[in-house]
């Protein structure tokens, strides 16, 4: 594919993509990500607790996994105000929605047990894809912190709790034509703008499209589609890479 894309990358190319994982000692699960010049901090934490409105439940015990997102005030230009109170900004709101659905649908909450997998996932530089990097970063936290679990409990495995792995990336059509990983530039003048969560044997976790004022056909969807499906297999080959031996899978 021609290279026509600001940082001189194909139209099915993905940002350079870095990865650390226990970045940080007090949370048993924790990754420094970046791609391109989108950074995060993602952490796993798990509590011995549900929330209250499962605590009463009769059926089966299980467990929950839940996320919270915040841009820091450095992360972008102008400065983003810092979040003051219990409640974030509707976009962070939706947005730490979005990962919560998408870890918890690769998670056998039975196998997790009572507890909480809370998982925090913080911005430091924005460069657009900031909620699909945000998934993959989760996704390889929540592993670590689940080896960390087994060490106190030896039923629990990562590959016990977690069903299969996944990854999540952006795609558009900017110009007419179909590009994978967007970045801030692109983002900002997209036609349409995708963002796509699938598990590694191919099945869609979640889509959330729109048009920005414009539509998109059939075809068109099934060539993001298709981007999409190409980019998340080598974020999953990705996170194999990073792991090693210790990939669960």
């Amino acid at each position: 594919m021609s290279k026509s894309r600001p940082d001189n990358r194909p139209a099915d190319g993905l940002r350079p993509i870095k990865v650390r994982r226990r970045f940080t000692r007090a949370a048993p699960g924790s990754v420094l990500i970046s791609a391109g010049s989108t950074t995060l901090l993602c952490t796993a934490s798990i509590s011995e607790d549900v929330p209250p409105w499962m605590r009463d439940d009769d059926a089966e015990p299980r467990g929950w996994v839940t996320a919270e997102y915040a841009m820091l005030p450095g992360s972008t230009a102008p400065r983003k105000k810092r979040e003051r109170g219990a409640k974030p900004d509707s976009r962070g709101t939706e947005i730490q929605r979005f990962i919560g659905r998408s870890l918890r649908s690769i998670v056998d909450l039975e196998a997790l047990g009572k507890r909480t997998i809370t998982l925090d996932c913080d911005v430091l530089e924005a460069d657009g894809g900031t909620r699909t990097l945000a998934v993959n970063g989760a996704m390889m936290a929540m592993i670590d912190a689940l080896y960390s679990l087994h060490r106190q409990d030896r039923s629990i495995t990562p590959s016990s709790v977690i069903w299969q792995p996944l990854a999540a990336v952006s795609v558009g059509m900017v110009n007419g034509k179909a590009v994978l990983d967007l970045n801030y530039e692109e983002d900002s003048a997209a036609d349409v703008d995708l963002n796509v969560v699938m598990t590694a044997d191919g099945r869609f976790v979640e889509i959330q499209g729109t048009g920005e004022e414009n539509v998109f056909s059939e075809k068109e969807l099934a060539t993001m589609l298709k981007l999409a499906r190409k980019g998340i297999k080598r974020l999953i080959r990705v996170q194999e890479r990073t792991f090693g031996s210790r990939w669960p899978w």
